[in-house]
């Protein structure tokens, strides 16, 4: 009899366990989306399409890979020419292009001052390179401590932008996204960025809390100020 009632006992034990296991799980996943939607709700209401984004003095351009040729890759691409189409249209005046300026593929803020000034003809002196911005916080930290701005537009890809809205906005700057033109972007990319932004937005959360200083200690720099009195 004994051994009848502990083998019945077994069932009962391990759908415990099961439900146990099943219930951490939920548990953790909620706590793992915390701050993904911290960055999503902050950004709401802040994000716009590219004919309906707001005017601001500045626009920043988030730096990514270079390709082969030192020519900005695809997604780089979308963003300059979403930026620069931002600054014909007169809802900007000068260009903030921020990111590591001695990245694995090659100098980020090089490539893109190149590519606005030539082959999207804006003019030079309405564009300063930032290259210490070597992440999204970096950028908006920099932006706001290094060149004294305080209001901007930013320009990324979609999976992207809220995160670099909130941070930007968390550290003080008033920023509204743009959504940069990813015309060759399949879909495959997208969902893959989607993912790998979802796990960033941890990081994102633990920088924004302890408030990390940039990577990279700068003094001041006038030079986007002096790009608007010239402007």
């Amino acid at each position: 009899m004994t051994g009848s009632a502990g083998r019945s006992h077994r069932p009962v034990r391990w759908r415990r366990l099961l439900l146990r296991l099943a219930l951490v799980a939920v548990v953790a996943a909620i706590l793992a989306s915390v701050p993904w939607l911290w960055t999503t709700v902050s950004a709401n209401g802040h994000v716009y399409d590219e004919a309906d984004a707001p005017a601001a003095d500045v626009v920043i351009v988030l730096g990514t890979e270079v390709a082969t040729d030192g020519q900005p890759s695809p997604r780089l691409a979308g963003r300059l020419q979403t930026a620069a189409a931002l600054v014909h249209a007169g809802r900007a005046r000068v260009v903030l292009v921020s990111g590591d300026g001695g990245g694995v593929s090659g100098d980020e803020p090089a490539a893109m001052t190149s590519y606005l000034s030539g082959t999207l003809g804006v003019a030079p002196e309405r564009i300063v390179a930032d290259p210490s911005g070597l992440d999204t916080y970096d950028s908006c930290a920099r932006a706001r401590d290094v060149y004294g701005i305080t209001r901007a537009l930013i320009v990324t890809q979609s999976w992207h932008l809220p995160r670099a809205v909130t941070l930007c906005r968390h550290l003080g700057v008033d920023a509204d996204g743009v959504t940069a033109r990813c015309a060759d972007c399949p879909t495959s990319l997208i969902a893959g960025k989607t993912v790998r932004d979802y796990l960033a937005s941890g990081k994102a959360a633990w920088d924004a809390v302890r408030r990390r200083p940039p990577a990279v200690d700068s003094p001041p720099d006038p030079a986007v100020s002096d790009a608007l009195r010239g402007g």
